[in-house]
């Protein structure tokens, strides 16, 4: 049974319960994703720089696209946040948010730790959690209410007693005095793999990771995932993720840990 998380107990999850005919179209649209993806892979596609100086390239946009494409024929009445596209209908019930190629630094220099996240929300609730490495065939599947799978096993995230004893992933080192102080009480660090390092996470591989500054699009299908594997995952507030909320994130697999990290950076 999933360990719940204390803001989400089971009338929330009623609340927000998903269709069952959401599961079988977010696997098909995975499907979709990673055929272009893997087209693309260790081919010379041309990187382009975007406002924020962030890497960008086709295989980005054609992902999205096709994502896109086939919501728009099964969906049309359904909201899109995107992060190549653009957004529309943010006010619909259902809101599909789409990361195509999440850590194109790695994509583009043919390390298969890439993902491609789909994720629902359901009135800004994320109820659904998709992160896909269609390279190695690393599949996560979270659907609120139900257990997370990966590579369809049901997983679950590893206790640990506190951050003395605990591996701590991120993206990359960053200077926020929250994070030091977090990073200085873990056991071991390692430093990459965006949300494939949240799946491995779910998958009771790693104990904490402490993010700072993501869109929607970069969280929004971690939360179902991590919760469903019995983690937990808020802001750095201690506030469930859900638009509207920080992008500064806090993901542990254990309450205590979790707890521990959160009176660090938050302090």
């Amino acid at each position: 049974m999933m360990r719940p998380h204390p803001a989400t107990g089971p009338q929330s999850m009623t609340e927000h319960a998903v269709p069952p005919d959401f599961v079988p179209l977010s696997v098909r649209l995975a499907d979709a994703a990673g055929a272009v993806a893997r087209r693309y892979y260790r081919t010379p596609v041309a990187v382009d720089a975007k406002a924020d100086e962030s890497p960008v390239t086709i295989a980005d946009r054609e992902v999205e696209a096709a994502i896109r494409a086939i919501l728009g024929a099964e969906r049309p009445g359904d909201g899109i946040l995107g992060e190549e596209h653009g957004s529309q209908g943010l006010d619909a019930e259902w809101v599909w948010v789409i990361d195509p190629i999440d850590g194109t630094k790695s994509f583009m220099t043919g390390r298969p730790l890439f993902t491609t996240l789909i994720a629902l929300l359901h009135r800004g609730v994320p109820v659904l959690g998709v992160i896909d490495q269609p390279i190695i065939g690393d599949r996560w599947l979270g659907v609120s209410g139900q257990g997370t799978t990966f590579n369809g096993k049901q997983v679950r995230t590893r206790p640990c007693g506190g951050l003395a004893e605990a591996t701590l992933a991120a993206t990359m080192p960053f200077p926020q005095s929250g994070f030091a102080r977090v990073l200085e009480k873990t056991r071991y660090q390692v430093w990459g793999g965006d949300a494939f390092a949240f799946g491995m996470l779910a998958a009771g591989l790693l104990d904490v990771m402490v993010e700072a500054g993501l869109q929607p699009y970069d969280w929004a299908a971690l939360a179902p995932v991590i919760q469903g594997a019995g983690g937990i995952i808020t802001d750095w507030q201690g506030q469930p993720l859900r638009l509207g909320t920080s992008g500064d994130v806090v993901a542990a697999g254990d309450a205590r840990v979790h707890a521990e990290a959160l009176s660090l950076v938050a302090g």
